[in-house]
């Protein structure tokens, strides 16, 4: 251990807190969480027997940073924001999160709406769900709409005057509060009605669209009688589906592991109103075999940060549980219970989420090992192919757009075993050329992206193989500029009229077998990176226009113009916005505000 590190380590604190373990070049592998910092992280250097994570993170830790907290919870949100932030290597990461959909109404509102979200917010309003897909969710959101006549309209109610009310309110499905045709006390029995079908209280429900179905039968309105008979039909096939499982009316998230020597997979279990709705599996990256409890804990934290907690949140095993139970109820912004069962109807359930994680990653286990055989063998098969003596690991394909006498784009994909790698993935600005050169426009960027192996400070991974679109003239450019640069790289060219390759010191081009793996590999290597430079070059065209467009109004400089760009996204929506709207952009004032309005407006 070097002095600088020693000296750090002899001057910790005893206080609650993160700390931040560095590799060279600044980079930050892994984020943790101590009450006692001092204890903590010196721990991790210390002789003796380290977790397999430690032992393999260690060696690469060249410096660390702590961050001092005033209490354990305010640690545990930092730590939070920090993973979410630096995703780092050694951290347990929630590979393939998703946003699920939620229903959402706001029963303070005085005429609510009926919406499908997937973001849950603390805004007073309640959020039903979570509904495993869009089309679960969907069913459900016409379903209630067939019933119960609320409103659909953008309105911002209530309205300074009444309006005529739309179609929706002639054929009885929506009582018209935009024409004042009802009042609030109306309205919200309605949304009162929704709220309890949503809470699982269908059968009041049911007898009041039987005895609905009765009457207007018993009038002959037969086509009234009608939808009321498919909407009952449809109550009881959504119902149906839902099999009990826990106590009345329960509430709760089951979460449990299943890991092997490679991967991890977390199942999370949906139980609401006592039934069983669905269930989703996870792939977790970790370095390693882990403590079930460590990993559990890393992947509470990820999954509701993104969702809203159930009022019971049931684990296999768990870590820092009284922390974690006071983030959850803040998340949830009411009580949530953190159980860890040994015996019962709860074990049971864990024991039910175990053997679906399990069953999920020996499915993605025997996936995984099929893609892999596949892409290596196609690697394999483009070695031999070209002449390379070990298979590439790492393919860097490379691709010029650009327009008539407009800014050239250079697009950068990376493959790694056959398959693309998007955060890898590197645009070039051309600086150095005028007009559509493509000759000189890829020599510039080849040179670049050489020139930022050898940057001392960040570089950049080593390629093991580039390709080059385009023929002979392009990898004579792209050659001469890499060896300028101080690289040497086996590289190739692939010219899209007759998926020629051409070699380096060869007149002839070589052709791989049609349908052949190898042929299909640099075809999509090729194609991606086309699609990544016109992609970028669109980006760079779009933010020129916005720049242009908004450089001659008073008042809006580089820095609102930024700001704009982050809030409203596109031109469309700033020449929509109105004075109010602009007037919420950070940095914004009234006059800049009508002077961006009335450009658009005049």
């Amino acid at each position: 251990m070097n002095e600088r590190l020693s000296l750090k380590l002899d001057t910790l604190p005893d206080s609650p807190g993160c700390y931040l373990m560095k590799q060279r070049g600044n980079i930050i592998i892994y984020v943790g969480k101590a009450i006692n910092l001092k204890n903590r992280v010196r721990s991790y250097f210390q002789k003796g027997e380290h977790s397999p994570k430690v032992s393999a993170m260690m060696p690469k830790v060249d410096d660390f940073d702590i961050v001092i907290c005033s209490s354990d919870m305010e640690a545990l949100l930092l730590e939070c924001n920090l993973i979410k932030e630096h995703r780092p290597y050694y951290n347990i990461l929630l590979k393939d999160d998703k946003h699920y959909p939620y229903l959402r109404i706001n029963p303070s509102e005085p005429f609510p709406r009926l919406n499908i979200v997937r973001r849950v917010a603390k805004d007073g309003a309640m959020y039903f769900g979570p509904y495993l897909s869009a089309g679960a969710v969907r069913q459900v959101f016409q379903l209630l709409r067939s019933i119960f006549p609320l409103r659909t309209c953008r309105h911002k109610l209530p309205l300074k005057k009444p309006i005529r009310p739309c179609l929706n309110y002639e054929i009885g499905r929506c009582l018209a509060p935009c024409a004042e045709k009802c009042t609030v006390e109306q309205y919200g029995e309605i949304v009162q009605g929704v709220i309890e079908f949503l809470q699982g209280k269908h059968k009041h429900i049911k007898e009041k669209l039987s005895r609905d179905m009765k009457t207007a039968s018993s009038n002959m309105q037969y086509e009234k009688a009608a939808e009321i008979r498919d909407a009952l039909s449809e109550i009881d096939r959504l119902t149906e589906k839902q099999n009990v499982l826990s106590a009345k009316n329960a509430n709760q998230d089951i979460i449990s592991l299943y890991q092997d020597d490679l991967d991890a997979m977390a199942q999370v279990l949906f139980i609401r109103q006592g039934k069983m709705i669905g269930g989703n599996s996870f792939l977790l990256e970790r370095e390693g075999r882990e403590d079930i409890a460590e990993v559990l804990r890393s992947f509470v934290l990820q999954f509701y940060q993104k969702h809203k907690p159930a009022r019971e949140v049931i684990v296999k095993d768990i870590i820092d549980v009284e922390s974690l139970a006071e983030w959850l109820k803040d998340r949830r912004g009411a009580a949530v219970t953190l159980t860890v069962p040994k015996r019962g109807d709860k074990l049971r359930l864990i024991e039910m989420a175990e053997r679906n994680a399990k069953d999920a990653l020996i499915k993605h286990s025997l996936k995984a090992q099929v893609k892999y055989e596949r892409s290596i063998g196609a690697t394999k098969e483009l070695a031999s192919a070209i002449g390379l003596n070990e298979t590439p690991v790492r393919i860097e394909g490379f691709d010029i757009s650009n327009t008539q006498g407009g800014q050239s784009v250079a697009a950068m994909v990376v493959f790694i075993n056959g398959e693309p790698q998007r955060k890898e993935y590197r645009r070039f600005n051309i600086k150095t050329v005028e007009g559509a050169d493509d000759l000189a426009s890829m020599a510039e960027a080849i040179s670049r992206r050489v020139k930022r192996s050898n940057d001392s400070s960040s570089p950049w991974q080593e390629p093991d193989l580039i390709l080059v679109d385009g023929g002979a003239e392009q990898l004579k450019y792209a050659i001469k500029a890499m060896h300028e640069a101080g690289g040497d790289y086996p590289i190739f060219a692939l010219s899209e009229r007759q998926e020629e390759i051409w070699l380096p010191g060869q007149k002839t081009p070589i052709m791989l077998p049609d349908r052949s793996p190898a042929l299909y590999l640099v075809q999509r290597i090729r194609d991606e990176a086309h699609r990544f430079a016109i992609s970028a070059h669109r980006k760079a065209r779009a933010k020129k226009s916005f720049k242009s467009s908004l450089e001659e109004i008073p008042g809006i400089g580089p820095v609102r113009r930024r700001a704009l760009l982050a809030k409203f996204r596109n031109m469309d929506a700033i020449k929509n916005a109105s004075v109010e709207e602009l007037l919420s952009v950070k940095g914004m004032n009234e006059p800049a505000a009508r002077a961006l309005y009335d450009a658009f407006h005049s």
